[in-house]
């Protein structure tokens, strides 16, 4: 693909209440971190331009509420999306545990289908002492649904730049061979489809 083509893509991230959606996400779009927590209600957005694989991509990326209030009203950002970031804080385990409902809830409001749709786990506050989450355990939870993990920290820029960058890669890639497909499946040319009747 040409750089100067620029390929659009939504990216959600989602997860409990205070795990650090919004301070990951202001990490990789404006490489700062703010000490002050305040509640995202219902979504933000934030958009970042890179170059990845000789194309550039407009990543408009989801910040959404973690509150169980604003869950159905969340879900709806979901659709048309083309990547999720599910975030866990490594000191909540509830915010681990919580993280196979807002995978269903993903699934079900995308393609159900599309088991191709891409997705990345980040374990956040790595930089903390009280760890409620072991790495293995993450992992392997991970593994087990073929999701790539990452361990992270907002506050200490650590691993945040390739989560993201793996994300876009993997959806740029779905959005290729959706592409692909697309343009194959509507430019088949076949004898059936020529007509069969000459005229003179």
């Amino acid at each position: 693909m040409n750089p100067r083509k620029k390929v659009d893509l939504k990216l959600i991230i989602i997860g409990a209440l205070g795990v650090g959606k919004t301070s990951l996400l202001h990490q990789y779009v404006h490489k700062t971190f703010y000490e002050d927590y305040q509640t995202t209600l219902g979504a933000s957005i934030l958009s970042k331009i890179i170059i990845l694989d000789d194309t550039t991509l407009k990543l408009q990326i989801w910040d959404t509420g973690g509150q169980e209030r604003f869950r159905s009203m969340v879900s709806t950002f979901y659709k048309g999306s083309d990547g999720c970031i599910l975030a866990f804080d490594v000191t909540d385990l509830e915010s681990f545990e919580a993280l196979e409902t807002w995978r269903g809830d993903v699934l079900a409001k995308t393609i159900p289908m599309e088991q191709s749709y891409p997705m990345v786990v980040l374990g956040n506050k790595i930089d903390l002492a009280d760890r409620q989450v072991p790495q293995e355990v993450a992992q392997g939870w991970c593994k087990e649904k073929d999701i790539p993990y990452f361990e992270v920290s907002a506050k200490n820029d650590i691993n945040v730049v390739q989560a993201f960058e793996m994300l876009a890669g993997r959806a740029l890639s779905r959005y290729r061979s959706i592409l692909e497909s697309y343009f194959t499946d509507s430019i088949k040319l076949s004898p059936e489809d020529q007509s069969k009747s000459r005229c003179c």
